[in-house]
């Protein structure tokens, strides 16, 4: 078994005795409602404290039931996990995208300056290494040229 497998296992280990361990050892029997959340909780405080005390703001919308409640959460925690792991995605999307474009322009460059510097271009370049004429003359790039741009060499006086 690797190391990222053995890792792996011992988080869900971890995840699942995270979730079970609450209802195996019995926390929370002594209240009505045992997983209710923080919010009961701090409402009970504070009307313990202060029986008179009236919040500031209402809810905009109540929910008719607890379950619909617990499932418009589980939907918000969803669709932020669904957020998170697009962007982490795109982002390492794009790192190996531009390692493999990285890579293959490394490999075409090399591929192109070879040509180019043994005479045997057909007027057109590889990659706009720089084409020659096909006399055997070694091309060099116009100040402003990318790799890849199409259009005549400027040593043939015609282009760019």
């Amino acid at each position: 078994m690797s190391r990222n497998t053995k890792i792996n296992a011992l988080l869900l280990l971890l995840v699942a005795a995270l979730a079970v361990l609450p209802l195996a050892l019995g926390l929370g029997d002594d209240k009505e409602q045992p997983f209710s959340g923080s919010d009961g909780e701090a409402q009970t405080a504070i009307t313990e404290i202060r029986p008179d005390y009236k919040p500031w703001f209402s809810p905009l919308y109540e929910p008719p039931s607890g379950e619909i409640e617990s499932a418009l959460f589980a939907l918000q925690a969803a669709i932020g996990a669904g957020v998170l792991a697009y962007y982490f995605g795109l982002r390492r999307g794009r790192r190996q995208g531009a390692a493999r474009a990285a890579e293959a322009a490394g490999r075409t460059g090399a591929v192109a300056e070879g040509e180019a510097t043994n005479g045997g271009g057909s007027g057109t370049g590889a990659a706009g290494a720089g084409a020659d004429s096909g006399a055997g003359a070694t091309a060099t790039r116009a100040p402003g040229t990318e790799a890849g741009a199409t259009g005549s060499s400027p040593v043939d006086g015609s282009g760019a």
